[in-house]
């Protein structure tokens, strides 16, 4: 088969769906299908266009993996206007090149958010005569409303259920990456295929063993409890909570918590932290795909704080904290925590309340037989129930399936969530 991967963000960029997506391809391409990605010029999250990178357009070969990156108004500015521009951009330039530079497909692969991408997905699934697969990872615009960043009866937003709207019904299978995604969508368009190809790890390379004395004595600036936090500094994190749980905690001198990553919401961070005084918590720049493994590894607790309930949205630190054997301390509710709670690989208080977090840091930092436990269950469900290969695998066996002579459509049409093994 020939996937195209229609994406706004992949490697070289850093981030959860550059590298997830990255995985997918290499899989489906280590199964011996071809794999085009269309995507842009690397610009995330900086808002600047990557150092090597310029012009309207450029090839690569990533292993097995044919890669076109196409021109992009990069910005970090969150203005509507600018924001605009750059999703629009990228929309039209993939529209352009993709019409002329892509073969005949048989999936087109699109991410979402940005929604807007689906217009570009649903042009190029025509032209190629491919079927057209909405991947959802996080819902729009519903977060987007939730986040109070677009007014709800707003112009904008009746625009954007239109487009969501369109996007479902004009799509052969829409995907996601967490059940109340797809229950989510499920119950307000009845009539579409969904299948669930959640997020995961790849145990293989996020793994304790991955731990590092010199990376640990590096960061922890010689403390010898880590608790770490990599990943988006954005509005939905609410990492503000950390800090007010931090100021709890200073009399546990052998605790230091870290910061690792960048976004709108840092520099408010920063100067939070010195206004509070705080020398038990490090900012630290964001680092490279491949160093996340051992970071991930060389950390005591990973904290995964929301402030704002998404629904389906599960952050992918959960996961790689998992493989690593890292215990997890979510605050948040909804999906994460029913994942949370059903593997036993963490504790879980309720978002929005430092003085929680900071109870339940203290437990897990006074407490390593507990975090050893915890560390072993999730490592046994990145085994067996978010193995990136497993999930994968089920993925490329549907669509091998659709595209097998002997296939045959569903009598009734109904919509296809596999259940996850529990």
């Amino acid at each position: 088969m020939h996937l195209v991967i229609l994406t706004q963000y992949f490697p070289p960029e850093i981030g959860a769906p550059q590298s997830r997506l990255s995985e997918l391809a290499k899989r489906f391409a280590d199964r011996g299908h071809r794999v085009t990605v269309l995507t842009a010029m690397p610009n995330y999250p900086e808002g600047r266009i990557h150092a090597g990178y310029r012009g309207l357009l450029r090839r690569e070969q990533h292993g097995d993996v044919h890669v076109i990156r196409t021109f992009i108004h990069a910005t970090n500015d969150l203005g509507t206007v600018r924001r605009l521009a750059n999703y629009l951009s990228f929309v039209f330039a993939a529209m352009l090149f993709g019409t002329f530079l892509l073969p005949a497909a048989d999936f087109v692969f699109v991410e979402s958010p940005p929604l807007f991408l689906g217009i570009a997905g649903y042009w190029l699934s025509r032209s190629k005569r491919a079927r057209l697969i909405f991947n959802v990872s996080d819902l729009w615009p519903d977060s987007v409303v939730r986040l109070g960043k677009l007014r709800e009866g707003s112009a904008s937003h009746r625009f954007s259920l239109w487009l969501e709207r369109l996007c479902y019904r004009k799509a052969w299978m829409v995907t996601g990456q967490g059940r109340g995604i797809l229950e989510n969508i499920s119950q307000r368009f009845p009539g579409v295929q969904c299948f669930l190809v959640s997020n995961g790890v790849d145990p293989a390379q996020f793994k304790r063993q991955r731990r590092s004395d010199v990376l640990r004595a590096e960061l922890g600036g010689g403390r010898s409890c880590l608790a770490i936090y990599p990943g988006l500094h954005g509005l939905a994190q609410g990492l503000d909570q950390v800090l007010d749980a931090a100021a709890e905690l200073r009399d546990l001198q052998d605790l230091m918590i870290l910061f690792v990553g960048e976004g709108a919401a840092k520099a408010g961070l920063e100067q939070q932290a010195r206004k509070l005084k705080l020398n038990n918590v490090r900012f630290l720049p964001p680092r490279p795909h491949g160093q996340m493994p051992e970071l991930v590894a060389s950390a005591d607790i990973m904290i995964v704080p929301l402030c704002v309930h998404l629904p389906g949205a599960i952050p992918s630190k959960i996961y790689e904290a998992m493989g690593a054997e890292v215990p997890i301390l979510l605050a948040a509710d909804g999906e994460p925590a029913e994942i949370v709670e059903r593997t036993d690989c963490g504790v879980v208080v309720p978002m929005g309340k430092p003085h929680a977090l900071a109870q339940a840091l203290r437990q897990l930092h006074d407490d390593p037989t507990l975090r050893r436990r915890l560390g072993a269950k999730g490592r046994g469900a990145a085994e067996t129930v978010y193995n990136r290969d497993l999930i994968v695998a089920r993925f490329i066996d549907r669509l091998e399936q659709e595209l097998s002579p002997r296939s045959e459509e569903s009598p009734s049409g109904a919509p296809t969530l596999p259940m996850i093994q529990r």
